[in-house]
């Protein structure tokens, strides 16, 4: 008899998720007395079939050992196939699970986090995948808040181009191995409680285009390579606890620099880049003239320095910029009169225009330059003689809509008790060198009560301009 019965036939099925299903038959037979193996298996992912193996074997050790290594083989296979993401790019997103947690329990980010879900890239809350690598991660979308840290191996997402932290109590320092990943453009964990100092390995992220670590308590300098990035547009470190000057030269194409609220101290840049159109470095200890460099950022459309230490004049082209809309220099010791109106053409303030120069001690009369702005402070300085008709007009057609001149040393305005203002109008007049329009007035608190100066302060004043 040239084929025996079949002695033994085992068939194994495995099923997971609905959608992997494995095959094996395994039967033994006789043929010429010899027992013969016969293995059979196949291997099925989303009904589609992959493969299909039939193995004669004589010894039966080396038939179950291979049985064993194609049970391990297609059991990986089905796990990478049914998570359609990269190994390593999932170990380090239950890394970020495991070391961040949300504030509220009913906060729905992380709930989506299932580390055996079919497709990741499409179930996970806040990321976003480009063949089956992470490049948007999203951290605290539609979340309460979140607490806990950042892990190091957040650097295993080497596809990333977009690191976002909604607002939180995330503390320790920003990982240094953020400067691993080369593809990132954009970088925001603002208004959180990181700690330490701004990595400088952030200086080898040459396609960055945005950093944001705002509202978090970083200390320490700004490293002169971050200002020197050949893309980066945007960069916002307000309100931590920087200190040390600014790069002397800023050479990175920003757009928006904002730098407000730390300790920074020294001099002003002598170098901004051209294209700068917000700039913040209020609430900081700068100090010294406004340098020539700011006279040719002819793209500026806001900018605050209040509240520093600096003095000198204020440059004529920096008031007259083409673009500029919004000016806050308040809080300083600059000095000087203001220039004169240069053709209209030239200016851009309008509707929604701002300027404040209040708390200075800028003197003289006030020139036209402004006129139009919509919210004018020149209030606590040294200005005097009369108030232009051309403010009055303004404010009379409704153009200005907040205009405060108090605590200064003018000694008349055009506009009359009983005079009909258009309604929204903010104007305050008090403690100058005359007396002023007391039922036209909604002055803020900090005017205080007295409608005019003391006679004596005018004459002192006025003896002292003209002896000068």
């Amino acid at each position: 008899m040239r084929d025996g019965p079949s002695l033994l036939s085992l068939h194994l099925k495995y099923q997971k998720h609905c959608s992997v299903l494995f095959t094996i038959n395994f039967s033994l037979f006789v043929f010429h007395t010899v027992p013969n193996f016969l293995i059979s298996a196949s291997f099925t992912h989303t009904h589609k079939h992959f493969s299909l193996l039939l193995i004669f074997m004589t010894n039966p050790r080396q038939a179950l050992l291979l049985l064993y290594h194609f049970i391990l083989l297609f059991s990986s296979q089905s796990l990478q196939q049914n998570q359609n993401i990269n190994a390593f790019d999932l170990k380090a997103l239950l890394s970020i699970k495991n070391t961040l947690t949300e504030l509220s329990p009913t906060a729905p980010f992380f709930s989506t986090w299932n580390l055996t879900a079919p497709d990741p890239c499409s179930s996970f809350y806040g990321i976003t995948c480009s063949l089956n690598r992470v490049t948007i991660l999203s951290l605290g979308a539609n979340s309460f808040q979140l607490a806990g840290s950042l892990p190091r191996s957040i650097s295993s997402l080497t596809e990333l181009t977009q690191l976002i932290l909604s607002p939180g109590i995330v503390t320790g320092p920003i990982p240094p191995e953020l400067g691993q990943l080369t593809h990132l453009r954009v970088i925001s964990l603002p208004n959180n409680r990181f700690t330490g100092s701004i990595p400088t390995s952030f200086s080898s992220l040459k396609t960055l285009h945005t950093l944001d670590l705002s509202n978090n308590q970083l200390a320490g300098s700004i490293p002169p390579s971050l200002t020197e990035l050949p893309q980066l547009k945007v960069l916002i470190l307000a309100s931590n606890l920087l200190t040390g000057e600014l790069p002397e030269n800023v050479s990175a194409p920003l757009l928006h620099l904002d730098l407000k609220n730390n300790d920074l101290e020294g001099a002003l840049p002598t170098s901004m880049p051209l294209s700068l159109r917000y700039l913040s470095l209020s609430q900081n200890r700068m100090w010294g003239p406004l340098t020539n460099g700011f006279e040719l950022l002819s793209e500026l459309v806001f900018i605050d320095l209040s509240m520093n230490q600096l003095n000198g004049p204020i440059p004529a082209p920096l008031l007259f910029g083409p673009t500029l809309s919004s000016l806050f220099l308040q809080r300083n010791n600059f000095s000087g009169g203001l220039p004169q109106r240069p053709n209209k053409g030239s200016l851009s303030y309008g509707p929604g225009s701002i300027v404040d120069l209040s708390h200075n001690s800028l003197s003289g009369e006030i020139s036209t330059v402004f006129e139009g702005v919509e919210s004018l402070f020149l209030n606590n300085n040294r200005f005097s003689g009369k108030v232009p008709e051309v403010y009055v007009n303004s404010v009379c057609n409704g153009n200005t809509r907040t205009f405060y001149l108090q605590h200064n040393y003018f000694t008349g305005i055009s506009l009359k008790a009983g005079m009909v203002l258009p309604d929204a109008v903010s104007l305050c007049f008090s403690y100058n060198c005359m007396v002023p329009p007391a039922d036209l007035m909604t002055c803020p608190a900090s005017a205080g009560g007295q409608l005019s100066r003391p006679v004596a302060q005018c004459s002192v004043f006025n003896s002292g301009s003209d002896k000068g």
